[in-house]
């Protein structure tokens, strides 16, 4: 797979197999986006990888939360900005939109959409998930450093046929997850990230995820 196609097929993942990830696959992974771009080679990003029971463990304590609803969300960053609006606000609520059509889940369907809402908190049926986490002190750069090790990665799951979930979902919950992993105090987590390989077959892994065009985005000066 060139780098071309891992960019077409990676997707965010929402429905994953049970089959299980190798270590030496994900070590193989991790070791090659080593080499991901940061300012100054400061490498800010760390993780922790579970699996198995610790995973379980997690889920299990974020599911006596979830019935609190809004009461029990403490995220240590503002996951949106406060002041989102225009097309950027379009794109959010469009996109969402577009999931909950694809599984037939009206807009007036709360319940519904709330339960679906609750398998961000079961890493949509992936074996792995991964906790990304960097010193408070960080800045916005080093968050970005952070966000090219994240787009590595799951570039190169892709090369490895394996697929992913980049998951700030995981910050509204960041006590729950401190309870459960081991997270320095002086860190801020940020966000989860689900491995798996994908469920072809779910209706949640084929919408179209719209792209704004480029001249949306980019503005060209000085070119002929």
């Amino acid at each position: 797979m060139n780098v071309s196609e891992a960019v077409q097929s990676r997707r965010s993942v929402r429905a994953f197999t049970d089959q299980p990830v190798d270590r030496d696959t994900l070590t193989r992974v991790l070791e090659k986006a080593q080499r991901s771009p940061s300012g100054g080679n400061v490498q800010p990003w760390n993780a922790v990888i579970l699996t198995g029971e610790p995973m379980q463990a997690l889920f299990d304590r974020v599911a006596q939360e979830f019935p609190k609803g809004r009461a029990a969300l403490k995220p240590e960053y503002d996951i949106y900005p406060k002041g989102l609006d225009g097309v950027y606000e379009e794109r959010r609520f469009g996109v969402g939109e577009d999931m909950y059509a694809a599984l037939d889940i009206s807009r007036e369907d709360k319940a519904k959409r709330l339960m679906w809402f609750a398998n961000n908190f079961r890493a949509f049926g992936a074996p792995v998930l991964m906790l990304v986490h960097t010193p408070k002190y960080m800045g916005p750069p080093q968050w970005s450093d952070i966000g090219m090790w994240l787009q590595t990665i799951m570039l190169l799951l892709r090369e490895e046929g394996l697929d992913s979930c980049a998951q700030e979902a995981w910050a509204a919950y960041s006590p729950q997850v401190r309870e459960m992993v081991d997270i320095p105090e002086d860190h801020i987590f940020f966000c989860g990230m689900a491995i798996g390989y994908r469920d072809p077959d779910a209706p949640v892994n084929q919408f179209d995820v719209k792209r704004a065009a480029l001249d949306e985005s980019v503005r060209w000066e000085g070119w002929q």
